[in-house]
């Protein structure tokens, strides 16, 4: 928990991007960040659709075993992971929102605006 609180302080930019525009209810479900769960912190989670989302920057390239493994930990618990690049979070930010969106939806089994 308390290495969850320092994260949420101390978001990368492309983290920040993303979180301005989930944040509140602006896509229709409750996004938290910085979540623990088990021993990892997810970046996002949308607890009612089990949907996990991770923005992987540069070092993620070197991490792919331990992204893997994390990835299979989650699945265990019924959540999926969605991983952006963070880098496109600048560039195509829009459509990372609606694909989000429409994870939720699918995965919840609700629309995000009745």
């Amino acid at each position: 928990i308390k290495k969850a609180r320092r994260l949420r302080t101390s978001m990368s930019e492309s983290e920040a991007v993303l979180w301005k525009a989930l944040r509140g209810k602006q896509i229709g479900f409750i996004v938290r960040r910085q979540v623990p769960v088990g021993p990892y912190v997810l970046d996002f989670l949308v607890h009612e659709a089990r949907l996990c989302i991770e923005v992987d920057g540069e070092q993620h390239e070197f991490r792919r075993e331990l992204d893997a493994a994390r990835d299979e930990f989650l699945e265990a618990l019924g959540i999926e992971t969605l991983r952006i690049p963070s880098i496109e979070l600048f560039g195509s930010l829009p459509a990372w929102v609606d694909t989000i969106i429409q994870k939720c939806a699918e995965r919840s089994g609700r629309s995000p605006f009745p």
